[in-house]
């Protein structure tokens, strides 16, 4: 074999059956914590990861990727300003909206709500929300019935069913002979929907915007329109776009200047993980510190041959540092191997325990994702990796230049 001496070497030194098992025992141990290591980051950062894309879809639902609105919150010739957005190449859908605060009441059950008024033929270019009907369709949504779409939350507050009625309390005011009075309307709950993100399905009410125009004293107009983009991630640049276009008068805003502060959270606590869990990669790679002191003390005579017969230090340090970093090598490999399987297939190694050990690892009545999501990155898997081979490397060092500093005239002394 035209090998490298300090390869051959090395190779010979982790192939070969030694004396003291122990050794061997704790080589392979290393090997186990660093798959085991270097599994568990990719696998929670894959679960992390489509978490982190299933709540975006989720909240985007509701959320629209660019939103154009007045100053005032007061649009009235709105369809102009329509046509001159939507033929923004990165526009692909457009709606008009009404939001406005307001209180719901049944009986002795109140409850705030945001009222989002909705045109039923526009809104399903911008939102997923008649996805996510429980009950009914946005088209029961007719100009002038007064019909109301509640979350599925709020209508459990309010302790009502599709069919009842809820008055709607507005902040503006009517005046009456004895003072000004607060606006009551009565509405038909004509559907519920649930987007699974409380927030929104325990406050959010949907009427039609004809309606909301007319119950918010807007004079048929609306308070802005809410855009949909082919790539919501270029959100931030199609905005200054827009801003340019239509002029300064009008203000636009995009998703990741009103959720900017969850996104980071949530990229805040993969960091913090990610750390957490290379700490298992780290004492496996103290390990292997552990394993090649002992291999430099059990193989000192070797080490003394090598140097009487003209073998440079060098070359005994690389000996020692190929026998670690085969050692972490091999450990990645299971790792990564191990970690992309589960990644892949965690859609159906996650039922099969519940069902294996009859449980709910995410019961539906606490959290609003009940299936462990994967959205495994080819980033992270190279990053950990990465990281896993160099933590490896280091580990090896200090052994490595110990037995390149044996005296062979001391470690033959007593042979």
């Amino acid at each position: 074999m035209n090998l490298p001496l300090e390869l051959f070497i090395g190779l010979r030194y982790t192939r070969a059956k030694r004396r003291n098992h122990f050794i061997s025992f704790i080589s392979l141990i290393s090997m186990l914590g660093i798959a085991l290591g270097v599994m568990a980051l990719i696998v929670v950062l894959s679960v992390m990861n489509g978490f982190e894309k299933e709540l975006r879809s989720r909240i985007l639902g509701m959320v629209s990727h660019v939103t154009v609105t007045s100053f005032d919150n007061r649009l009235q010739d709105w369809e102009t300003l329509n046509d001159q957005i939507i033929s923004h190449p990165s526009v692909i859908g457009s709606a008009p909206y009404v939001e406005a605060e307001a209180m719901l009441s049944n009986l002795s059950s109140v409850s705030g709500t945001l009222v989002r008024g909705i045109d039923p033929d526009y809104e399903p270019q911008v939102s997923e929300i008649h996805q996510n009907m429980t009950f009914g369709k946005l088209s029961d949504l007719r100009s002038g019935d007064y019909g109301i779409i509640l979350g599925t939350g709020l209508a459990n507050s309010l302790d009502v069913v599709p069919g009842d009625r809820v008055t709607m309390i507005t902040p503006q005011s009517t005046a009456s002979p004895i003072g000004f009075l607060p606006r009551l309307r009565r509405f038909l709950v004509v559907g519920l929907f649930e987007i699974g993100v409380y927030e929104y399905d325990r406050s959010t009410s949907i009427i039609h915007v004809d309606d909301a125009s007319r119950l918010f004293r807007l004079d048929g107009g609306v308070s802005g329109l809410r855009l949909k983009l082919k790539d919501m991630d270029d959100a931030p640049l199609i905005r200054s776009e827009l801003r340019d276009r239509i002029g300064l008068e009008y203000w636009v805003s995009d998703w990741t200047l009103r959720h900017s502060n969850y996104f980071k959270a949530v990229q805040t606590e993969k960091t913090v993980m990610f750390i957490i869990l290379s700490l298992i990669i780290a004492v496996a790679a103290f390990n292997i510190v552990s394993t090649l002191v002992m291999v430099v003390t059990d193989k000192q005579s070797d080490i003394a041959i090598l140097r009487t017969i003209g073998v440079s230090p060098t070359s005994i340090m690389w000996v020692f540092m190929v026998q670690g970093t085969l050692i972490g090598a091999i450990g990645t490999l299971f790792g990564v191997g191990s970690g992309v399987l589960v990644s892949s297939y965690i859609d159906v190694i996650i039922p099969a325990l519940e069902q294996f050990f009859q449980t709910q690892f995410l019961p539906t009545g606490v959290y609003p994702i009940t299936e462990l999501p994967s959205d495994m990155r080819q980033s992270d898997v190279i990053k950990i990796s990465v990281l896993s081979f160099f933590l490896s490397v280091v580990a090896t060092l200090y052994p490595a230049l110990r037995a390149s500093r044996m005296r062979p005239a001391e470690a033959l002394s007593y042979e």
